[in-house]
């Protein structure tokens, strides 16, 4: 766990280093937003705009950042709480705080080993672990895992697997443990499983099981810059809702 928050610590800083030297918008986004966000940073750029920089981790990890001052110009969250975080420290614009995206929540396994389960109210999954981990997003604190957890005690079932969870840094991390093998199943987004190679969506959680898996988006400061606000209307608009969509994402 040290030795990811180092490597946070230094890719934050090489972020806001780039950001220092070529004026461009920093945007502190959940990390299940990688794969969409640099494509819609991609097309920004195309439109003779200079292209934001992005981190990506934990919204936990993130907003904390914020908190401790970072500089970022945007935050994507992907749960209501750590906006909300932020915002009781008066650290966004409030009128610009808005729902921006949806997303399912889903079991996924090995593809060349996997499961199978039905997901149902005390659906064996436990037994269908056997020996092997449970990788999720850190439950105390990382959004997919707090979905996950959520919808695994509303299902029965936290009480049988708890023991067998990995706890990962984000949700990205939890796909990395299932894509190599080293568990035997996961809960991470729809979306992630959608980009992911190796791994197969043994079945998606009921939306009723968990909270609404939802992404708010706002600009930070008092007095946020013309480049943040303008890239905060394009990621926000039309062309950006039509890359979201081609990622499996639900557009509010």
């Amino acid at each position: 766990m040290m030795r990811a928050f180092r490597l946070f610590i230094t890719t934050l800083a090489l972020a806001v280093a780039t950001v220092s030297a070529r004026a461009e918008t920093l945007v502190f986004a959940a990390a299940s937003l990688t794969d969409a966000l640099s494509d819609v940073g991609a097309a920004y750029e195309k439109t003779g705009k200079p292209k934001p920089v992005f981190s990506f981790a934990a919204s936990s990890a993130l907003a904390r950042q914020i908190e401790s001052g970072a500089p970022a110009a945007i935050f994507i969250s992907a749960d209501e709480q750590w906006m909300d975080y932020v915002a009781e420290r008066k650290l966004i614009e409030p009128s610009s705080r808005l729902q921006l995206l949806g997303n399912s929540v889903v079991l996924i396994s090995p593809a060349t080993d996997p499961l199978n389960v039905k997901i149902g109210p005390n659906f064996p999954l436990a037994k269908a672990l056997g020996t092997g981990k449970l990788a999720m997003g850190d439950p105390d604190s990382v959004p997919v895992g707090k979905y996950g957890k959520a919808a695994l005690e509303n299902l029965g079932v936290w009480a049988d697997v708890e023991k067998s969870v990995v706890r990962a840094e984000n949700v990205r991390a939890a796909l990395a443990f299932v894509e190599r093998g080293e568990a035997k199943a996961g809960i991470v987004y729809a979306t992630d499983a959608a980009v992911a190679k190796n791994v197969k969506v043994v079945d998606t959680f009921p939306a009723a099981s968990h909270p609404a898996v939802t992404y708010p988006v706002a600009l930070l400061g008092s007095a946020p810059s013309a480049e943040a606000k303008d890239f905060y209307a394009y990621l926000t608009g039309a062309s950006a809702k039509d890359i979201y969509r081609r990622y499996g994402f639900t557009v509010k």
